[in-house]
């Protein structure tokens, strides 16, 4: 079962992403990912949210379930190309064990999408910024 506040599979991602030849087409892609995205409640948009060192604003909330002791993550943005990214995110950690999450080779994705090289510096030290918190979060809920 997929779960929740995911757009598609991380593999469908990755093969989506291989059929375009470039970027822009990549770009839009990422762009149209987020739009799928659910919106994060107003409550949850304040400081203790806020996911620092990103250029635009992003908030973070994250949660373990008791049923089934996954990690669920709300992300979300106030930019529709980080909306995307955060989608990709999400693809790669939602509903996984907190130490899946911390094993999981996000740079190695990020590679197999070329997608660092493509972001502007600031955009890909947010992208990073998302990646600690959630990897901080996971660390909290491991066993």
């Amino acid at each position: 079962m997929q779960p929740s506040n995911v757009p598609m599979p991380v593999e469908d991602i990755e093969a989506s992403f291989e059929l375009f030849d470039d970027w822009e087409d990549k770009y839009r892609f990422v762009i149209d990912l987020g739009r799928d995205l659910e919106t994060l409640d107003e409550s949850l948009r304040d400081d203790d949210h806020l996911v620092r060192g990103c250029q635009s604003q992003v908030w973070l909330h994250a949660n373990r379930s008791a049923a089934d002791g996954c990690l669920y993550l709300t992300l979300d943005s106030d930019a529709h190309i980080v909306r995307g990214l955060i989608s990709i995110v999400l693809a790669a950690y939602q509903g996984k064990k907190p130490h899946a999450v911390l094993e999981y080779d996000i740079d190695a994705l990020f590679e197999r999408l070329d997608l660092l090289k493509h972001l502007s510096p600031t955009r890909g030290n947010g992208l990073r910024a998302m990646i600690t918190r959630v990897r901080e979060a996971a660390r909290d809920y491991a066993d």
